[in-house]
């Protein structure tokens, strides 16, 4: 194999035989310049054999690539290494015949490379590589072309956008030179139109009152030519007026007006007469004619209301209340008392109207004679407790609801009906704590009757009195029952004897009031005290329609876990029935159930009679009434207005203790007030009444009770969680906690206390409150000592050589130095000796020596006092 040089191509090749056809050759040639270091170039072909793409049947064949071929340079005295790989570029191809060449039935063998020869290294690139350097090459040319493109795009937007610009820089100078000028223009129209208006003043009102006649006039006179409306109205030239503006001016669009050459219709007369008179305001600086209006004024009203319907600033509104002391602001609520009065004070009158007006109908309704029917006696058992209520009713009715009873003292509101000789009698049985007046008092609203029952071994007591009040208070009349007269120590004359002085005069000592001796426990006169009641009644003639929707009073109300809101309700006139709609309090709701006092479900509830109503929205107060309504709207409408009541009432309560000036006073004053947070749940509503009230005489100036939430229901999460927020601590009183609340409970370390009788709870929120006050500082004498000489001595100090003149003195105790009876200084000894040994104490008599801690300045004469500090702790 030889190397030879063709003499058609500069291309070193193998010695092969070139073959002539038709086809254009797959390689096509090139030269390029390829430069090295230090100004060395040489030439190199560059071969490019052209892509064949094969048939589907076809057998594939290897693509081959650019073969650079190096052209001979000429002789170097040293052969160089290639260090760079050339850059391909396609060189001009020669021409040649396009003949088809077959494919070769072998690869070729490859040439040995010149470098073999010649001692030359050249850099063999593969078919990939050179396939890769022609995509990197047409890629490069492909981006700079975009590049090229990119420029040309963003050299003419630039060239838009500052035209855009000077465009807009011109148009905003025109607008605001046409602008200027007719702002100057319509200042000098004003200013003219302002100098004619003067002129004419004299004249305007024989021309309004003369119109028709100046409207004949202005066809002779030049100067009478002027409209009506251009000589009332100061404004001549005025502002364009937007499309708006034109509409409205315009009025509706007829026929006849879109047809008529009027282009907007004219000013009335009064309207012309209203801008003149502001006109003339406006010059003459007179003040506006304060109106007086007729207020309406509500049961509540904000303040910003309130001075809407004066047509008075709400600013003044509010000085007013800051010059009485009070810091308002336009968005509080006062009541209509409040409003009343400041509407009186800026000159208003003022008319009261009440929301309530939407129950009017729903109580009270009177009824016709011939309808009325008698009635069962409503009796309430009342007295002190553990006088033997309970027991005595248990008596008459034959059960057995003492068992029931914590403690053995009656905590609920219990009704109950009992039948003698045929006729009914209603029983509601009240507690006799301390703490439960409230629901003694509803007791002897909701009756009829009232039996004051007194142990006949124990005899008039506080609760006695106080259910003598209710009962008086009330109206009704009194039966006196002692009870316990089958003890050895009863003296039922001694009771008697105590009533007198409470102005219960019985009919043994010569009053009106009926006396029974009974005792619940051996059943003893019971039929004689029934008896008492019915001829009580009898004298009474109870009455009521039972023909007409049911009123009554909720006696007690609570939150049962299975049946929901229950409510304990006494009928006092009317049938109820089940499927009524009932309105109580702030709840309502369609009864879906009655059950009397045995437990039984009935069908209604004839006067006097007391059942429990299933079905209340939500748990109403013990003591609110009930009455049936005909639909939904006006239950959901009454019971509406009554919670807005309540919130707005406690909101206007809350404004007033907040806004008074001596109020905020003596809340900085009392900062010091330490207070204990508490969350109660009960079983009733009337048991968690009972509560607030008792913990709430517990406070003092020191410390007080703060009822975070109270309500009627079992513990729930909810309220564990609102507990754990504030810090409170948690009472249940006839309830438990469900599981979901013990397991928050845990997990927030709150502690839940339980109780069933109500002075057990009291004592322990009282013990609890007790040790947040602060602990007594008593201090305890000891005794005197009077210095006799003041030593100075070397490293110890002044030391004061002392008598003891009264009582002792210990070391560790306090002491203070006196000084012609003053005290100059309190602290504590540093030393105590007797002779030269350190002592616990010096009697009287004796003498000592003592040194002050930090404090030298001691004198003959002077007197030493010692005293013992101890805190004593404090209870309510």
């Amino acid at each position: 194999m030889s190397d030879t040089k063709s003499g058609d191509d500069n291309t070193l090749s193998v010695n092969t035989k070139k073959t002539l056809t038709l086809k254009r050759p797959g390689v096509e040639q090139g030269t390029v310049r390829q430069n090295f270091s230090h100004g060395r170039t040489k030439a190199v072909v560059v071969e490019t054999k052209k892509r064949k793409f094969s048939m589907p049947g076809d057998k594939p064949e290897p693509t081959a690539a650019s073969v650079f071929t190096p052209k001979p340079a000429p002789v170097a005295p040293a052969p160089a290494p290639v260090v760079a790989a050339p850059v391909v570029q396609e060189a001009p191809k020669p021409v040649a015949a396009p003949a088809p060449t077959p494919p070769p039935a072998a690869p070729a063998p490859r040439p040995a490379p010149v470098a073999e020869r010649s001692g030359m290294v050249l850099n063999e690139l593969s078919s990939s590589e050179m396939e890769a350097r022609r995509r990197a090459l047409e890629g490069s040319k492909a981006r700079e072309i975009e590049d090229r493109q990119r420029a040309l795009e963003d050299t003419k937007r630039r060239q838009e956008e500052e035209e855009r610009r000077r465009r807009e820089r011109e148009d905003s100078a025109r607008r605001q030179a046409e602008e200027e000028a007719r702002l100057q223009t319509e200042a000098e129209a004003r200013r003219r139109a302002e100098e004619e208006a003067r002129r004419r003043a004299p004249q305007h009102a024989d021309l309004v009152a003369d119109e028709p006649e100046a409207k004949s006039k202005s066809v002779a006179s030049p100067r009478s030519a002027v409209p009506i409306k251009r000589i009332v109205t100061p404004e001549v030239a005025r502002p364009a007026k937007t499309k708006g503006e034109e509409d409205r001016r315009r009025g509706k669009l007829t026929l006849s007006s879109a047809t008529s050459d009027e282009d907007s219709r004219g000013r009335s007369l009064s309207s012309m007469r209203r801008r003149q008179e502001k006109f003339k305001r406006a010059m003459h600086q007179e003040p506006r004619e304060k109106v007086l209006r007729e207020v309406v004024l509500p049961e509540t009203i904000t303040i910003q209301e309130l001075a809407q319907r004066m047509s008075e600033r709400a600013v003044d509104v509010v000085k007013y209340f800051m010059k009485q002391g009070q810091i308002l602001k336009p968005g509080d609520v006062i009541d209509a008392d409040t409003a009343e009065l400041i509407a009186v004070e800026f000159g208003h009158t003022v008319r009261r109207v009440a929301e309530s007006d939407i129950e009017e109908g729903l109580f009270d309704v009177a009824d016709r004679p011939e309808d009325m029917e008698p009635r069962s006696p409503v009796v309430t058992i009342m007295g002190h407790v553990d006088h033997g209520k309970t027991s005595l009713l248990d008596a008459i009715r034959n059960a057995n609801v003492v068992s029931g009873e914590a403690g053995g003292i009656t905590q609920h509101i219990g009704a109950y009906q009992v039948e003698k000789n045929g006729q009914k009698i209603t029983f509601i049985d009240t507690p006799g704590h301390a703490a439960f007046t409230a629901m003694r008092a509803r007791g002897a609203q909701a009756t009829d009757i009232a039996i004051l029952v007194v142990a006949a071994d124990d005899s008039v007591m506080p609760q006695t009195i106080e259910s003598i009040s209710h009962a008086k208070a009330a109206g009704v009349p009194i039966i006196v029952a002692i009870n316990k007269i089958d003890k050895p120590s009863a003296d039922p004359q001694k009771v008697r004897t105590q009533l007198l002085q409470h102005e219960v005069f019985v009919e043994s000592m010569g009053g009106e009031v009926l006396d029974v001796e009974v005792s619940a426990t051996k059943g003893t006169n019971l039929d004689k005290l029934l008896e008492a009641i019915l001829l009580q009644a009898e004298l009474l003639d109870l009455r009521a329609n039972a023909n007409r929707t049911a009123e009554g009073v909720v006696i007690e109300a609570k939150l049962d876990k299975g049946r929901g809101s229950v409510a304990t309700v006494l009928v006092q006139t009317g049938t109820l029935l089940v499927g009524d709609i009932v309105v109580a309090g702030n709840e309502w709701g369609r009864v879906r159930a009655l059950v009397d006092d045995h437990g039984e479900h009935v069908k209604e509830a004839l006067p006097a009679t007391p059942v429990e109503i299933l079905g209340l929205q939500g748990t109403p107060q013990a003591g609110d009434r009930f009455a049936v309504v005909t639909n939904e709207a006006r239950a959901r409408e009454i019971t509406e207005y009554r919670q807005r009541l309540a919130r707005d009432k406690a909101a206007a309560r809350h404004v007033g203790q907040r806004g008074s000036l001596e109020h905020m006073m003596s809340q900085l004053q009392s900062s010091g007030l330490k207070e204990f947070p508490l969350v109660i749940k009960a079983d009733v509503q009337g048991s968690v009444e009972a509560i607030i009230a008792a913990l709430d005489k517990l406070g003092t100036d020191e410390v007080r009770a703060r009822i975070v939430h109270a309500g009627a229901g079992g513990i729930t999460e909810s309220d564990v969680s609102l507990a754990e927020t504030s810090g409170a601590a948690m009472i249940g009183f006839n309830v438990r906690a469900n599981p979901q609340a013990r397991q928050a409970a845990e997990q927030a370390g709150i502690d839940i206390r339980y109780y069933n009788i109500i002075y057990n709870l009291v004592d322990d929120v009282k013990a609890a409150m007790s040790g947040l006050l602060s602990p007594e500082r008593r201090e305890t004498f000891i005794g005197n000592a009077e210095i006799l000489e003041v030593f100075n001595i070397t490293k110890t100090g002044k030391v004061a050589g002392c008598r003891v003149t009264e009582g002792k003195v210990e070391r560790g105790a306090g002491v203070r130095l006196i000084r012609d009876d003053v005290v100059i200084h309190e602290g504590t000894l540093k030393t105590l000796k007797r002779f030269k040994d350190e002592v616990s104490e010096v009697p009287v008599g004796q003498e000592c020596g003592m040194a002050f801690q930090n404090y030298e300045d001691m004198r003959q004469g002077d007197i030493i006092e010692c005293f013992r500090v101890e805190m004593v702790t404090r209870t309510l």
